[in-house]
């Protein structure tokens, strides 16, 4: 690909609900400070999948999702300062934002006033199309590419611009470390990236899953403990337990119960976004001075030093790494909890 090509290979939704396939969709030049990055791996996300099927609203079609990339700069514009062609960079969830709003000054550029631009369905601020990872190349202002450190492999790195960075905030936000009790609810792409950061932070960490079934994979991922939560003793052995508690889970839980488990002045933070409304008693809350939370992925400073950190901690992403012409398959396996624990595609296959 070259500065003024205008069309790659990649996988779209055509429209909602429908499988992906492969198609062309094209790629802005690249402008003073853009880099085009040549996309090694691709991470898929739930969010991927919610985005394709309308879930979480209206969506903008033909639709190339995927916000968890990976890949070599193959090409920068003439005031690019931040990276060179030959560096190991990743995109993750946003691919601009305002720059001006009180939050984007502080580096908080997820919670952008003006919302930001997504890395794919959106529109850039000239309302044009944005187009995901599932593609051969993308073009992205340098601001917002992040540097992979050389002590993590790239497929393994993919997941990390989102899944990681999804649990490494909430995580360093609520001070988890040495002497903190943490949990995490649900050992899934998000749930395993929150065991291995929380334990290479220094917290003692519990595994809340619905089954045993992975038991075995929690402990060796870093967690101390593993219980059950079909098993309604986990909710009295545990009561009270937790100084922070992170769920994951894409689907409505009972918040109440779950708040039970935390301690006076702890927190339950949210970093799953189920489709549907959720019911709360607010005396799960009062009853402890306790919060109920959220969080949204990081930003660009914060999300580079998570690569980092997992650098430093030799930490990666557990993947499975398939074909392009895996993914509609790949999607069903996802909602069928069938992946250990992230599936990632391997781009020199669109």
């Amino acid at each position: 690909m070259t500065t003024n090509a205008s069309t790659v290979p990649a996988y779209a939704a055509p429209a909602a609900n429908a499988p992906l396939e492969r198609t062309t969709v094209p790629r802005r030049p690249v402008g003073e400070h853009d880099v085009l990055i040549e996309i090694k791996f691709a991470g898929i996300c739930h969010s991927d999948i919610h985005q394709a099927r309308d879930g979480w609203g209206e969506g903008i079609f033909p639709m190339v999702p995927g916000h968890e990339i990976a890949g070599i700069v193959t090409e920068v514009g003439a005031g690019v300062t931040k990276h060179q062609v030959g560096d190991r960079v990743g995109v993750g969830c946003f691919v601009d934002s305002c720059r001006e709003c009180a939050y984007c000054l502080q580096g908080l550029e997820q919670y952008c006033t003006s919302g930001g631009t997504g890395t794919y369905n959106a529109l850039d601020k000239n309302g044009e199309p944005t187009y995901g990872g599932y593609s051969s190349h993308i073009v992205v202002d340098e601001n917002y590419t992040l540097r992979i450190p050389d002590g993590i492999a790239l497929d393994e790195a993919a997941p990390l611009l989102c899944a990681g960075i999804t649990l490494y905030s909430p995580l360093a936000h609520w001070k988890a470390g040495p002497g903190k009790k943490v949990a995490i609810v649900g050992l899934g792409g998000l749930g395993h990236m929150g065991v291995k950061i929380a334990h290479a932070l220094g917290a003692e960490v519990t595994v809340l899953s619905q089954s045993l079934k992975k038991r075995e994979d929690g402990l060796k991922l870093g967690a101390d403990h593993y219980y059950a939560t079909s098993d309604p003793a986990t909710f009295t052995e545990l009561a009270g337990t937790f100084d922070l508690i992170v769920s994951t889970v894409s689907a409505p839980i009972d918040f109440g119960a779950y708040l039970s488990l935390v301690k006076t002045d702890g927190a339950l933070v949210n970093v799953g976004a189920p489709e549907e409304p959720i019911a709360l008693n607010l005396f799960s809350l009062i009853g402890g001075r306790k919060t109920l939370a959220g969080s949204m992925i990081g930003g660009i400073a914060e999300t580079q030093e998570m690569l980092d950190f997992c650098a430093e901690h030799g930490l990666g992403a557990e993947i499975e790494v398939i074909r392009a012409d895996q993914i509609n398959e790949a999607y069903e396996r996802v909602l069928a909890s069938d992946v250990r624990y992230r599936f990632v595609i391997d781009a020199s296959t669109i």
